[in-house]
């Protein structure tokens, strides 16, 4: 409870004080709500910002404030969105954290129009046959953050597992599983 001033002068120290109350609250409000916004899920997927594990722990923990994720398939956790996603034409409800990539699972079989849209090229390896279609484009160096562990990428595959839904992800392979998958590639090719 406030006591009523006695003076002209502590009522304008009063009034200042909760304007600069007031002002602060406005201020501080904005910030609050940014907090509180998800990631842009969708950006992450095209690795705005480029994949490092601590992206990947700050959106895992939005996903989390935001729904179960479903772990039965993919290999992965998938958590699906109270609302749709869209972006340059598609759209998605659906995340997928999955080893060291991170995507978004959208609608329809579109590998080949992602990768037009992004500027993908098709990959040479079908990962054991669970990918029947994809693309790839790795990130410029200078958007390599983990340059000497392996190679970030932008990624779209879609396969039977995806059951009429396509990834798009940012994935970080590490140069050992990337030569132990080429290893393995040509030791099938023979």
């Amino acid at each position: 409870m406030l006591d009523r001033p006695h003076s002209s002068g502590q009522a304008t120290t009063l009034s200042i004080r909760l304007t600069t109350l007031a002002a602060l609250a406005l201020l501080a409000a904005p910030v609050a709500a940014e907090e509180l916004a998800a990631p842009d899920f969708f950006a992450a997927a095209i690795c705005q910002p480029p994949y490092s594990f601590g992206n990947a722990r700050t959106l895992y923990e939005a996903a989390e404030k935001l729904a179960k994720p479903d772990t039965s398939r993919l290999g992965g956790a998938v958590y699906h969105l109270p609302a749709p996603i869209t972006r340059d034409g598609f759209a998605t409800q659906d995340i997928l954290f999955a080893g060291s990539a991170f995507g978004v699972l959208i609608e329809g079989e579109v590998a080949a129009k992602l990768a037009e849209t992004y500027h993908l090229a098709p990959e040479s390896s079908h990962l054991f046959g669970a990918s029947s279609l994809g693309f790839t484009r790795a990130l410029p160096d200078a958007d390599q953050p983990m340059k000497d562990m392996g190679l970030v990428s932008i990624v779209a595959r879609q396969g039977p597992g995806l059951k009429g839904r396509t990834m798009l992800a940012c994935e970080f392979v590490s140069d050992d599983d990337r030569e132990r998958l080429e290893m393995f590639e040509k030791e099938q090719g023979k």
